[in-house]
């Protein structure tokens, strides 16, 4: 529900000016979105939205595109040093790590806000990924594949 929330709050602010949360809300209530204004704030900052200046002079929330790609470049960079195996079982991914590098894999993982994703947890070495179901654990396990593969 978040990751779909969060991708319509970026296609809405593709599509339109929107300067103000107020305007924002509406537009999500319209899209079948039934959230409080504490929830689209905190959607603005995980987002990290900005405001910037538009056409017409007024200040509108724009997504701040080369964080999302420098984010996803650091989990590439990450996983290519860091990762020596990854497998899951039903719902949940394991992903080993050399000594010590579990936890900022981990940190580059929930960063990404992948679909299905319920929790992490990271040891020393390993990382445990819980997943809504075992479609989205299958999905996320063989992009994370392809990751270790280009390495």
């Amino acid at each position: 529900m978040k990751q779909s929330r969060h991708d319509r709050i970026l296609e809405i602010i593709a599509e339109n000016e929107v300067g103000t949360q107020e305007e924002l809300l509406a537009l999500l209530k319209k899209s079948g979105f039934n959230v409080t204004q504490a929830t689209v704030s905190r959607d603005i900052r995980e987002l990290r939205l900005v405001k910037t200046l538009s056409s017409k002079g007024e200040y509108i929330y724009t997504a701040a595109k080369s964080d999302q790609n420098n984010l996803s470049s650091k989990l590439d960079t990450l996983f290519s040093e860091s990762v020596i195996k990854v497998d899951y079982v039903f719902n949940q991914i394991i992903i080993k790590c050399y000594a010590g590098l579990a936890n900022a894999v981990c940190a580059a993982i929930d960063s990404q806000h992948f679909d299905g994703l319920v929790g992490t947890i990271a040891g020393d070495d390993t990382i445990l990924l819980i997943m809504r179901g075992e479609p989205q654990a299958h999905n996320l396990y063989n992009m994370f594949q392809k990751k270790l593969l280009r390495s």
